[in-house]
């Protein structure tokens, strides 16, 4: 999903959605009664039911979304993945599922969650987004941070998921790099969820996510 069509699916749930919180609210001229109440728009029931609105929308689209249908890479020689972080594993995603990679922002939580992955509603550029933890998603463990020696930067990804757009929170974000098919070939097979495989790459470890089954996996937890 391209990032023009990121903006097309944000602004449609927010013109559904009435983002109060982003006129009269904290994000606005504070001009909302409620807020001498709540102190912030995310305590406000208001604000708790668009968010279920929202996720009630990821479910209601998910069936007239088909990413199988997106295009099939034509370099054979090699293929573009997004590595990242998560504790001290590195894991490499295809980037035709992603459409940006953005800074770190504030996740508000919903009363009633819907999984244990769902970690609440981000907002990006006005609109409700659903975040998920991968961490809960893959089964992974929490770790310490990688070796040091530069500066790391947490960060939140944005992918194509079944439904409209979901962040991920990770830890780090190594870059998108083209790697030989010939390498991805010789990937051993691996027993973690949603692996096609694991590989050695530049002197690390990378486990090669597979994106069907996990952009299924999230549409599941949104439901």
């Amino acid at each position: 999903m391209s990032g023009s069509a990121f903006f097309n699916v944000t602004h449609d749930d927010a013109q559904a959605i009435d983002d109060c919180w982003n006129r009269i609210g904290v994000h606005g001229d504070k001009s909302c009664p409620l807020l001498v109440e709540h102190v912030h728009c995310r305590n406000c029931s208001v604000y708790s039911a668009a968010a279920t609105r929202l996720l009630d929308r990821y479910a209601l689209q998910q069936d007239d979304q088909d990413l199988t249908s997106a295009p099939v890479d034509v370099d054979t020689v090699t293929r573009s993945l997004l590595v990242f972080r998560l504790g001290e594993e590195w894991l490499g995603l295809p980037t035709r599922s992603l459409v940006e990679v953005a800074p770190l922002q504030p996740i508000h939580s919903l009363p009633h969650q819907r999984s244990r992955a769902l970690l609440g509603v981000v907002n990006v550029r006005g609109a409700l987004v659903a975040c998920l933890s991968l961490m809960e998603l893959l089964d992974l463990e929490p770790g310490g941070p990688a070796a040091p020696g530069g500066r790391i930067m947490p960060r939140l990804l944005i992918v194509a998921a079944q439904g409209g757009p979901v962040v991920v929170p990770v830890d780090e974000v190594d870059g998108i790099h083209a790697i030989d098919e010939r390498i991805l070939a010789s990937a051993s097979q691996s027993t973690g969820k949603y692996t096609r495989g694991v590989l050695q790459y530049r002197d690390r470890s990378l486990r090669w996510l597979d994106e069907e089954q996990l952009l299924s996996a999230v549409t599941r937890s949104l439901s």
